[in-house]
């Protein structure tokens, strides 16, 4: 049975109608005759949504109950049995209700998914991950059900449910989205043009890369080499010189005239030598390209047009932007330059553009060579020089008589040459040949291949003897500068990954992807085993490449110790590029080592807390507890002795000292619970609208009667939170107050509203705390001063502040003028904004997204 396959309907914002459309694609699929159910899909109360759901079979669903209330939850063990070939799950990010096999419902899908069967399912882009930051800057809220990208880009399909914002408008006007007492604040608020413009870019903008990562994929696997011009695609050619951020610059306005342009920035270093790179040049540069929205790629070519061509068809670019070259015009004499070469090259489907600067024709400050070894080009010249140069010049000779000494001195000045040109062996050809033309046209007897003078033999032999000694000297510094240009090659790539890890990009999947782009590879993974006997396994993949599960079959194997290796694979490295690969693949091992030893320090710091928490526990509980326990005993154990005969008010004294030992008992026990909740990470908010006048007065019942001035307004906007954690919040809030306001002296609780947040400050007459203590009040089991044993455990102030950043607030503390201490609890005012109204729906809210 294979796993079944994701559709997701993705909307910009709630109301542009993604579950119509899963709805709709039911509906053709049983006219097909698909089996196909309706899991979960919440239809809010809108007529439209409700008689769509019509003809549609239902699974029933499950109901629980929590906090005193009973909601509906898809009921994951139904569906499984029942088993359709496919299920409609709405509202993928939703967070199920405690008790629910799984936390999140796309947890659910996944089983469903797992179990073969194929899932519809719908999602807005405020509810991604990754976009959390971007969508609470726009909107102003943070989202609290959220989906991983991850699970989401898996999808087998993901379909765009676009509207305009004067639509969606439109919609929210007549009452098709949400209540009509809600319509005025969720246009002035969430549903602004702006806000749903922004919201619909990034929707957009989403769906816009994820279709270039299937293009990507889909050109990968059809080795498709030809380009494809989906998308403006920039690739700006940087040499280090000061032109580089010219050309950014150029390149970054033609990204900007059409839309979803981008811009890679790729420098080349030669393999047989570098240019006169500056290493800090190339760091203003990337840091120029980054600030302009593009990414800067570093890689290795011995072409560097070829290299070039191959960098921007592999990334599928459409331009090409190069600087007018820096040579000298006699340079040119050596060959056309990268940019002509490249625009030749290119062929129809890249566009080059040559952009001028003020460094053109200024020369690149190093000579022709740049300290490199001989090209193709000087070797087919020294070549020419050496075998056609010599007969050349014996045709020259026959019309003047110079002596056999100058003729040896002038064919002597062709082997150097050639030497110079080509290196060792046209230097040697020139040499043979040379001498043999000496010896047949210029040294007696004439035209015969034999020598009748012995100068001659010792003249000729010495001929040959220097050339070849010049043309070894002259091989010999081409290959010594070579090795010192490829030296200084290797010693940058280094240099620039150990500024990656001083820049902190020391994820090793970040490592592997700079070791595939530096060497042009397919992909590269990180592979491991525990023993020689154990399989291997992947510890980090990146690139799109066939998978490889053990080193033999990759093209390129980097062994890191006895049992672990970077595998890649694309094409065969030369020898001399292993040296660099092996820094990366013990470079990589470190990575994978130091993110181990982090998740071990993580754990290990988990433990301590625990340890810390667990200790400081077992002290409270050896007093704090034990003083309520003895009391309530001493009372029991007095109420129980047949030698005393208590009087009705004795007996009503120690009733109440019992009752007392008991609330505080509970409450003590309660703190720990809550505080226990929070360090494990289960508080799960049941958020909907309530006016704070419902549940501040509720959260004064444990302190006396006349401790308190409430100042709650009925005019404050409602607030979204949870009732009951607000409750306990406020009471733990109230106590501490309470606890230190002198005695006479009543605490004072008042709201107000401020902007889009409700401030409910909880002010006290006591003797306040430095400013040096105040971040430690909030820690779990502090005592501030010399509050006395029996004041408590330390909790309250702790889990207030906990129970407040669970819904989306802040509690911090602040002086009282004229001495004191004031907590300021800040809440979000309501309104339709989706973070907030979670879970809601379970109550009857129907405020949250539409389809």
């Amino acid at each position: 049975m294979g796993r079944g396959k994701l559709r997701i309907y993705l909307g910009a914002a709630p109301g542009v109608g993604k579950t119509c459309a899963m709805l709709s694609e039911a509906h053709r699929r049983v006219e097909r005759g698909t089996d196909c159910v309706v899991a979960f899909v919440e239809h809010h109360d809108r007529p439209r949504t409700e008689v769509m759901l019509h003809g549609l079979e239902q699974v029933p669903r499950r109901r629980l109950e929590y906090r005193g209330g009973v909601f509906p939850e898809m009921d994951l063990d139904a569906v499984l049995a029942r088993r359709p070939q496919v299920a409609l799950v709405d509202e993928l990010a939703h967070t199920n209700i405690p008790g629910s096999r799984n936390a999140k419902r796309w947890q659910d899908v996944e089983e469903l998914l797992a179990a073969g069967v194929d899932v519809i399912s719908t999602v807005n882009i405020q509810h991604l991950e990754s976009l959390g930051d971007v969508v609470e800057s726009i909107t102003g809220v943070r989202q609290q059900e959220t989906v991983p990208d991850e699970v989401v880009r898996r999808a087998d399909q993901v379909e765009l449910v676009d509207m305009s914002p004067e639509a969606l408008r439109r919609r929210m006007a007549h009452g098709n989205i949400y209540q009509p007492d809600k319509v005025d604040a969720a246009l002035s608020n969430y549903f602004r043009p702006g806000n749903l413009t922004a919201l619909r870019e990034l929707a957009l903008l989403w769906v816009a890369d994820r279709v270039d990562a299937y293009l990507t994929q889909y050109r990968s696997d059809h080795r498709v080499s030809r380009i494809w011009g989906s998308r403006e695609r920039i690739v700006v050619g940087l040499t280090g010189g000061p032109e580089g951020r010219t050309l950014i610059r150029r390149a970054a306005r033609l990204a900007e005239k059409g839309a979803g342009g981008e811009v890679l920035a790729v420098y080349i270093a030669r393999s047989d030598g570098l240019t006169s790179a500056s290493p800090k040049e190339l760091a203003l540069q990337r840091t120029l390209v980054e600030d302009l929205g593009g990414t800067f790629h570093h890689v290795v070519g011995d072409d560097i047009p070829a290299a070039l061509l191959a960098f921007a068809r592999g990334v599928n670019a459409t331009q090409i932007v190069l600087g007018s070259s820096r040579r000298r015009t006699w340079q040119y004499v050596f060959g056309p330059g990268v940019g002509a070469t490249v625009a030749r090259e290119s062929g129809s489907d890249l566009d080059v553009h040559i952009v001028t600067h003020d460094e053109v024709a200024k020369g690149r400050g190093l000579p022709v060579a740049r300290g490199a070894r001989l090209g193709r080009s000087r070797r087919v010249w020294g070549w020419i020089a050496g075998v056609a140069g010599p007969p050349v010049l014996a045709a020259l000779l026959s019309a003047v008589d110079l002596g056999l000494a100058n003729d040896m001195l002038l064919f002597l000045a062709l082997t150097v040459a050639a030497a110079l040109l080509g290196g060792l062996m046209p230097a040697l050809a020139s040499a043979a040949v040379g001498s043999l033309l000496l010896n047949y046209f210029y040294s007696p007897p004439l035209h015969r291949w034999t020598i009748a003078d012995p100068k001659n033999i010792v003249a000729i032999v010495i001929f040959v003897a220097v050339g070849a000694a010049v043309a070894s000297v002259v091989d010999l510094a081409a290959r010594r500068t070579h090795q010192a240009a490829r030296l200084r090659a290797e010693s940058e790539i280094l240099s620039f990954l150990a500024g990656n890890v001083l820049r902190g990009e020391t994820g090793l999947e970040d490592l592997l992807e700079r070791v595939r782009e530096t060497f042009g590879m397919e992909s590269a993974a990180l592979l491991e085993r525990a023993s020689d006997v154990e399989p291997w396994t992947c510890a980090g993949r990146v690139g799109q490449g066939r998978p490889v599960e053990r080193p033999d079959q990759a093209d390129v194997d980097m062994p890191v110790g006895d049992h672990m290796a970077l595998a890649l694979t694309g094409r065969v490295l030369p020898a001399e590029d292993r040296r660099v690969l092996a820094a990366f693949a013990a470079q990589a091992a470190v990575v994978l080592d130091r993110r181990r030893l982090q998740e071990e320090a993580d754990r290990a710091r988990t433990l301590a807390e625990g340890n810390r928490i667990r200790t400081a526990l077992l002290a409270a509980v050896s007093h704090d507890l034990r003083t309520p326990l003895a009391g309530i005993k001493a009372a029991v154990t007095s109420l129980r002795s047949e030698d005393v005969e208590w009087s009705e008010e004795d007996r009503a004294e120690l009733l109440e000292g019992i009752e007392e030992g008991a609330d505080r008992l509970d409450h003590l026990v309660g703190n720990l619970l809550d505080m226990s909740r929070l360090q494990t990470g289960t508080i799960t908010p049941l958020i909907r609208e309530i006016d704070l006048d419902e549940v501040v007065p509720m959260a004064l019942g444990g302190v006396p009667e006349g401790s308190v001035d409430l100042d709650v307004p009925e005019t404050l906007p409602m607030v979204g939170v949870d009732p009951g954690l607000l409750e306990r919040a406020m009471a733990n809030l109230v106590e501490n107050a309470v606890k230190y306001s002198p005695s006479g002296t009543p605490v004072l609780v008042a709201a107000s509203a401020l902007a889009d947040r409700v401030e409910v400050r909880v002010v006290d007459r006591g003797p306040g705390v430095p400013d040096e203590a105040k971040g430690r009040i909030f820690e779990p089991f502090q005592r501030y001063g010399d509050a006395p044993r029996g004041a408590g455990v330390g909790l309250g102030l702790a889990v207030a502040r906990g129970f407040a950043e669970a819904m989306g607030g802040t509690l911090d503390a602040e002086d009282t003028p004229g001495g004191g201490l004031t907590m300021v609890l800040t809440l979000r005012a309501a309104g339709p904004r989706p973070d907030l109204l979670h879970v809601a729906e379970h109550a009857a809210e129907p405020e949250r997204q539409a389809s």
